[in-house]
């Protein structure tokens, strides 16, 4: 009776759990979000792909109050000087244009930089699911995301997409 209950438990909880499809593609919303970069200009999330189109891209999304992004950074750095061929566009969550840029002086971080003016909840925010920061995520040449989800610079699956 209860090996029972137990295979009716797990069917519930199998038949409740949807599994997480993991996109391969950036949604229309999130093509259309806008950036600011270093000169105040507006840029769509589609603009800035395509400037690096055919190359792999590393996403970066940071902020400079984000004591793990932070932390992150030399790792990054060290990805940098291995992968050179690679994109590295960094999208900042900080809280205002001033702080970022400051940030990206102060710590010398070298790539592309932009900020996400619509933040966590815009549409870009929302496709990525940016529960935490920091995070990347891999655009391989053919614009196909190869990597959705990791958190830490130095994790394998970054070093395998970046391949």
């Amino acid at each position: 009776m209860k090996s029972i209950k137990v295979l009716v438990l797990l069917l519930f909880v199998c038949i409740g759990c949807k599994a997480q499809e993991v996109p391969t593609t950036f949604s229309e919303a999130a093509l259309k979000d806008t950036f600011t970069n270093l000169d105040g200009q507006q840029i769509s999330f589609q603009q800035i792909s395509s400037k690096y189109q055919g190359k792999t891209i590393l996403i970066d999304v940071w902020a400079s109050w984000c004591k793990d992004c932070l932390q992150g950074l030399p790792k990054v750095k060290s990805l940098q000087e291995q992968e050179k061929n690679v994109v590295y566009l960094f999208l900042s969550l900080d809280r205002s244009i001033e702080s970022w840029k400051f940030a990206i002086e102060k710590y010398g971080i070298a790539g592309e930089h932009y900020y996400m003016q619509s933040g966590r909840k815009g549409d870009f925010g929302s496709f990525a699911n940016l529960d935490w920061i920091p995070r990347y995520m891999v655009v391989s040449p053919e614009g196909t995301i190869s990597l959705f989800r990791a958190v830490k610079a130095d994790d394998p699956m970054i070093i395998e997409a970046l391949k």
